[in-house]
């Protein structure tokens, strides 16, 4: 199975603001973050909609299955300069259906990514601006200072303004918290 996967993948590199797959892009690869950060989004009446956002040891693909050999619906870009392995996707099928172990590997592989994507889907669900601000610091504390304001404006589905002000908002009443307890 090792051979296999050594043999199969390859690494590759984007710079900052890459489009990694665009929709008609078809589904060849499957990518593990090596360095970097990227985002998946799609476009709608012209806003670009911010799904979700992936860094270091992460796998991404399109945003529609990535198993099928169809085209994408969306878009991954590297919101970092990024290096990725890039999976063939009938690697995949071919490690799950030839080795036992590479569907318990699977299996693992997918129950942290529905954990990611429960994070990701919940703080869709938090009414308040402040709410989905404060469980974004919670589960994803790594994007702040990372990954531009703009993106996690549209990742938490709030606009640019709205997530200025309660950031600015947090920061000072971290602040008066933070003098009280001297």
């Amino acid at each position: 199975m090792e051979a296999l996967i050594n043999a199969q993948t390859f690494p590759v590199h984007y710079r900052k603001h890459s489009f990694i797959v665009t929709p008609n892009d078809t589904n060849r690869y499957i990518y593990l973050i090596m360095k970097g950060v990227v985002r998946g989004f799609y476009k709608d009446s012209g806003f670009e909609i911010t799904t979700w956002i992936c860094h270091e040891n992460e796998i991404v693909g399109a945003i529609n299955n990535p198993w099928k050999d169809a085209p994408s619906h969306g878009y991954i870009q590297a919101l970092e300069d990024v290096e990725l392995i890039a999976v063939p996707r009938e690697l995949t099928t071919m490690l799950y259906g030839d080795f036992s172990e590479a569907n318990i590997i699977g299996r693992k592989m997918m129950e942290l990514y529905y954990r990611v994507a429960y994070d990701r889907a919940l703080i869709c669900q938090v009414r308040s601006a402040t709410g989905r601000y404060r469980y974004l610091l919670k589960v994803f504390p790594w994007m702040i200072g990372r990954v531009p304001l703009i993106y996690i404006a549209s990742f938490l589905g709030l606009r640019l303004e709205t997530l200025s002000r309660t950031r600015a908002s947090e920061i000072r009443k971290k602040t008066i918290d933070d003098g009280l307890n001297l």
